[in-house]
């Protein structure tokens, strides 16, 4: 009995194919949508925990002032070079740290010129960010110790100042100091915030100091944890000993912060995920729609096929049966659409990832749960219309014209 149903459904629907297509259509857009949102969130998760990972592992980093971003450190005392010595003999949990200073300059190679950030740091700053060269080599210990005038570069430097010319061995002006190129990093592309990271110049701490900034502020202590340390306990301990070293009493703010790579993560994957979660639940009102379209074509089929109904009542069909020929045809034509729908998804979640660069992360499970919410959509919306038809009074129905 329920492959004839089928078998009529598909007769139906073979008849009225145009008109089949557009109820359809709101349960294809709904599907679809569904799976696009997850899909293209699930991607955009991935590619935000993978920027963060880039930065450092187990990656605590201490600022001046209690925000981020631009002008957070203003009319705060800086750090001293003191400060990160301390802090690595004095906190058991801290496998490498680096202590730098950034400022931003206009570079000059040639006839080119770029305004990037640079940065004073030491080869400890490589090894904190899981930094490797691609050319080159890093500073030696007598060229940290000396201040001596030598640069590593990043990607993006390279493309502006050098093109496809190899920059190991060639000289770049910053301000009135002329640098030797040493080294190249390897490209890193953006974080998370949408910050270049190949765009900077890595020099040493003191050469940066004298020649660049002229004072021997600190800026950023960025710290590495010991692999099977808690960050958490490791960040209380750093919170301790720069509150004594900066000689903030009882009761007083921070004038710092310190910022755990980990909680940053959480942060911005959760929000992608609510954000997700949204998007998917307004996609999924296309859905409900695309029902209520299914629900009205039924009640028109039901009014046009009234004497074919009072024909099956009349020759002993009963209720029940006609009942669930009209609930298979609304349960076929919303799965129709579920399934081009997922196809439709598919294709376009593959494209849009490559557009938006992201990650195609394939999720069966919303996949299937988009199928199967499909298929309840024409069990639910299909229900009234195959029940009026199998209430149909055979004599009234064999009267209608």
């Amino acid at each position: 009995m329920l492959w004839n149903a089928f078998l009529l459904a598909l007769r139906e629907i073979r008849r009225n194919v145009l008109r089949s297509i557009l109820t359809i259509l709101g349960v294809v857009i709904g599907v679809a949508a569904v799976i696009v949102m997850v899909t293209l969130g699930g991607g955009a998760t991935q590619a935000v925990a993978t920027q963060i990972e880039t930065m450092g592992t187990n990656l605590l980093m201490i600022r001046m002032g209690q925000r981020m971003g631009p002008g957070s450190g203003i009319g705060v005392a800086p750090f001293k070079l003191e400060d990160a010595v301390a802090l690595q003999r004095q906190v058991p949990s801290i496998r490498v740290l680096a202590p730098s200073a950034n400022q931003t300059a206009t570079a000059v190679a040639g006839n080119s010129s770029w305004a990037t950030s640079v940065t004073g740091t030491d080869n400890r700053y490589l090894d904190v960010r899981n930094w490797p060269l691609a050319a080159g080599r890093v500073f030696s210990e007598g060229e940290s110790r000396a201040g001596k005038a030598v640069c590593l570069i990043g990607a993006t430097v390279q493309r502006e100042l050098f093109g496809n010319q190899d920059p190991v061995g060639e000289k770049l002006r910053i301000k009135t100091m002329s640098c030797q190129v040493i080294g190249l990093l390897a490209t890193k592309g953006q974080s998370s915030m949408g910050h270049d990271q190949d765009d900077l110049i890595l020099m040493p701490l003191r050469t940066f100091q004298r020649r660049i900034a002229g004072n021997l502020d600190v800026t950023m202590i960025q710290v590495s944890i010991k692999e099977g340390e808690s960050t958490e306990a490791a960040k209380a301990d750093i919170e301790r000993l720069m509150r004594e070293r900066r000689k903030i009493g009882a009761g007083e703010q921070d004038d710092f912060s310190v910022r755990d790579m980990k909680e940053l993560t959480d942060m911005l994957t959760g929000t992608t995920r609510i954000l997700t979660t949204l998007l998917s639940a307004v996609a999924a009102v296309s859905l409900l729609v695309g029902g209520i379209g299914i629900m009205n074509i039924m009640l028109v089929s039901v009014t046009e096929r009234t004497r074919e109904i009072g024909i099956r009542l009349a020759i002993g069909a009963l209720e029940r049966e006609v009942l669930l020929q009209f609930l298979v045809e609304a349960v076929v034509l919303s799965s129709l659409g579920g399934i081009l729908g997922i196809l439709l998804a598919l294709v376009a979640a593959v494209l849009l990832a490559d557009v938006l660069q992201v990650p195609f992360i394939f999720n069966g499970g919303i996949v299937i749960t988009a199928f199967l919410f499909s298929a309840a959509v024409g069990i639910l919306f299909g229900y009234f219309p195959a029940r009026r038809a199998a209430r149909l009074d055979p004599i009234e129905a064999l009267r209608r014209e």
